[in-house]
């Protein structure tokens, strides 16, 4: 049986196994507020729009070009804004999830280091006044949960081995686009580069 070969595609267009390619990161472009801070991630086609409408500014670009019937632009990757928006650092407004807390705690277990069969444990547990917040949620295996139970950290002698604390924006970033194109990683503090 012979193999079909794709053909060539000319300078500019991308190539064949791109647009067929429709994968979670295919289409992700990284936003700089306009003091060239990490605040977003959204779809090319969301920042093609804020190209056009002059909204935000073409930082860096693909190798290939988005087409139109009457005109081409640079495939974006990276855009910044034009005008700085003020983004919320408040607590209660990021939303606490699974995969936000495991990110946050590098995917393993903050009492024993584990890195499978996660969940998440209150370190103070709720039937003893603990609240569901950032400071208070740690990534826990499932066999750690089980054997702390409903009890405070210092009646069982298990203490998470770093503080719980909000994450950086960069947390929400990676969630967005888990694997972290090139081109990205100098817009990115060192910790999510």
């Amino acid at each position: 049986m012979a193999t079909q070969a794709t053909p060539p595609c000319p300078d500019g267009f991308a190539p064949h196994r791109e647009h067929r390619r429709r994968g979670r990161d295919c289409g992700r472009v990284l936003v700089l507020n306009a003091t060239y801070e990490p605040i977003n991630v959204c779809t090319v086609r969301r920042a093609a729009v804020l190209l056009l409408k002059d909204k935000a500014e073409l930082v860096e670009h693909a190798r290939y070009e988005l087409r139109s019937e009457s005109s081409a632009m640079p495939r974006p990757v990276v855009i910044r804004l034009v005008t700085f928006v003020k983004v919320p650092r408040d607590t209660h407004r990021r939303k606490i999830t699974r995969r936000a807390v495991f990110a946050r705690d590098g995917w393993e277990c903050q009492y024993c280091g584990a890195r499978s069969n996660l969940t998440v444990d209150h370190v103070i547990p709720r039937s003893k006044g603990g609240a569901s917040t950032w400071e208070n949620i740690v990534a826990s295996c499932a066999p750690c949960n089980r054997r702390k139970g409903d009890r405070l950290p210092h009646q069982i002698g298990m203490h998470p081995k770093t503080t719980p604390r909000m994450p950086s924006p960069n947390v929400f970033i990676q969630l967005a686009s888990p694997t972290i194109p090139a081109t990205w990683k100098q817009y990115l503090l060192p910790e999510a580069a």
